[in-house]
């Protein structure tokens, strides 16, 4: 089934979101170990077309507790940049 992850970060949380991004990055390289494929992710971004103010994702997974536990593990996540997480199942119609 198919999910998204709509996460938006905390105020001010640009430095510390850009100071894991790296560990964020190496995170997402291989889901396999937590039952998740990505279809497609990437940040949200400001007006400017170009400041990230959050992230979002398509991914795959068996079922919303698969995709709960991967968003947990994030390095984001952990890091405190998200300020609000929302989680829900997608279904497909185009594209």
């Amino acid at each position: 089934m198919l999910f998204v992850i709509h996460a938006v970060d905390r105020p001010g949380a640009l430095e510390t979101r850009l100071a894991h991004y790296e560990a964020h990055k190496a995170f997402l390289a291989d889901t396999s170990a937590y039952g998740v494929r990505i279809v497609m992710s990437g940040p949200l971004v400001a007006d400017d077309g170009a400041t990230a103010i959050g992230s979002h994702f398509v991914v795959e997974a068996a079922d919303r507790a698969t995709v709960v536990a991967f968003n947990r593990a994030d390095p984001f996540h952990a890091a405190g940049i998200w300020a609000e997480i929302s989680i829900r199942g997608f279904l497909r119609r185009q594209g």
